[in-house]
């Protein structure tokens, strides 16, 4: 007697039955993900027959002076680098305003960016600040990682697909995103190589194709949910959807340090000197070396001609020096130091770099020279005892000085053994510091009066309490009350009395509607 026919397996038990099957043949190492539906559907919908026009996904509506305040709030000099991209970012997302109307140029040329410069020097940070800004979604990708075929490493269409995943399945945006090719010149090949280079012009001519404009299947031929889904779509159906999603309007920004490209530069402008005027090795610097550099010269580099034409924005950024570094620990909103203030907090500890404490990490770390990546080497080798001991014993409060930097064992012993360590003061100048930042983040002056600032280190004292953490809480609603009063009385500093402390409500509500007075 046969077995009688069941009725075929719904999406979700396949993928269930799927994801055991790969725990059972590979363990913890293999995680199933499945294809999510979204982008089938927006795809259909957007290359559809019967799709109609729909706006933007994102609003775009910056300037370049805009993009460039941003970028100067979490990225330290590179301020040539932070001009142009903010350019290039405006003409491309502007174009698409246009071309989403019906308005644009025939004969654009998109504004994809090479970015040049030694690690470390905020290249990926940039990028990623502007993608954040804007809201499109990012991705990053190493080139050394990717093949022709996609069957030794990866594929670069693969990036495409993941910005799809980085808008949550929504194709219409991720259309708009920003692809990030970091290490771009591991991929150049001598301009002698004439055989079959995989790793090199392969992989230039595939990101060529997306740079340009074509259509990239959501599903890998090589991704095994993908091709099961499509059979199950076939059994279902008769027919086999195709979604895609279009790079026509997505950035590509590539990078790279380009090491030899400074000696193809300067053999160049070597030879192109007359008799005893040429110019010496070492006499122009390497950033200079690397402004003057041409089409030709990273052509000979390695890369294909109509490689380097889809590239048209140049950028070179510039190595940091200590000054540099420290500024990147002072004033960058994105300083290492502020996720170190917090690994702390999370024990109940509060810590307060002193400009000389940040003035020794940045000389340690410029002797690293890998930029500001070096902050954080120096930080975990300074504060990793520090970290473990703390947690543990009394000690609720503590200052990174020079004298802890340079011999951080002596100091982490000397705080442990002395009995009459008292916190009070570094309370008291780490409520002064948080009222610093929260000023220069939302763009006023703020101050505790002497009296508001005891009242803070009483209550964190008395609670066992970070400091910062009792802040935060006391003044979680005054970015937006100061800004109205600020904005309706004309006034940009603020002094906070004890009774901002002892009822913060109170007492910006009432500041708030004394700015409504003509004299407020």
């Amino acid at each position: 007697m046969k077995p009688q026919a069941n009725n075929p397996p719904t999406p979700e038990e396949v993928q269930q039955k799927l994801a055991e099957f790969m725990k059972q043949q590979f363990g913890d190492k293999a995680v199933f993900v499945s294809m999510p539906g979204q982008p089938e559907e927006a795809a259909t919908e957007e290359h559809g027959e019967a799709a109609e026009e729909k706006p933007l996904a994102f609003e775009f509506h910056f300037r370049p002076k805009d993009i460039k305040t941003h970028l100067d709030r979490f990225v330290i000099r590179q301020d040539e680098a932070k001009k142009v991209l903010a350019i290039a970012v405006c003409d491309h997302y502007n174009h698409v305003k246009l071309a989403e109307a019906g308005k644009a140029e025939r004969e654009y040329h998109k504004q994809n960016v090479v970015l040049i410069g030694p690690t470390g020097v905020g290249k990926t940070y940039l990028i990623k600040c502007i993608a954040q800004l804007i809201g499109v979604p990012f991705v990053k990708g190493d080139a050394t990682k990717f093949s022709e075929t996609g069957y030794v490493g990866g594929d670069v269409e693969d990036l495409v697909r993941e910005l799809v995943t980085r808008a949550d399945g929504n194709v219409k945006l991720a259309q708009y995103g920003i692809i990030y090719v970091d290490e771009i010149d591991k991929i150049a090949a001598a301009s002698h190589n004439t055989g079959r280079d995989v790793s090199g012009r392969g992989v230039q001519s595939n990101l060529l194709k997306l740079m340009e404009e074509t259509e990239v299947p959501l599903r890998s031929q090589t991704d095994l949910t993908g091709q099961l889904q499509a059979a199950m779509e076939f059994q279902r159906h008769g027919k086999v959807k195709r979604p895609t999603i279009n790079t026509r309007h997505i950035l590509f920004i590539v990078s790279g340090a380009f090491d030899k490209l400074e000696d193809i530069a300067r053999s160049r402008l070597r030879e192109a000197q007359i008799g005893f005027g040429a110019k010496l090795r070492g006499e122009i610097p390497r950033a200079d070396l690397m402004r003057k550099a041409t089409t030709e010269d990273l052509i000979q580099f390695g890369f294909e001609p109509e490689f380097v034409g889809r590239l048209p924005v140049r950028v070179v950024c510039d190595e940091l020096s200590e000054d540099d570094l420290f500024a990147v620990l002072k004033r960058s909103e994105g300083s290492v130091i502020h996720q170190y203030e917090q690994s702390f907090r999370a024990f109940g500890i509060d810590v307060l770099f002193s400009d000389d404490g940040l003035r020794a990490i940045a000389r340690q770390a410029a002797v690293e020279r890998t930029g500001a990546r070096a902050l954080m080497t120096v930080c975990e080798r300074v504060l990793r005892d520090f970290k473990f001991h703390l947690p543990s014993s009394s000690i609720r409060s503590f200052v990174v000085t020079a004298e802890l930097v340079e011999n951080p064992a002596r100091e982490l012993e000397k705080l442990l053994a002395d009995p009459d360590y008292e916190p009070r003061l570094v309370t008291r100048q780490l409520a002064d510091q948080w009222a610093e930042r929260f000023g220069q983040k939302h763009d006023f002056k703020v101050r505790f009066e002497p009296d508001a600032a005891e009242a803070v280190v009483e209550r964190a004292l008395g609670a066992r309490r970070p400091v910062r953490d009792v802040c935060d809480e006391l003044f979680k609603d005054y970015e937006f009350g100061l800004k109205l009063a600020g904005k309706n009385s004309g006034r940009n500093e603020f002094a906070l009395p004890r009774a901002a402390v002892e009822n913060p409500e109170r007492f910006l509500s009432e500041l708030v509607v004394a700015s409504y007075r003509p004299n407020g």
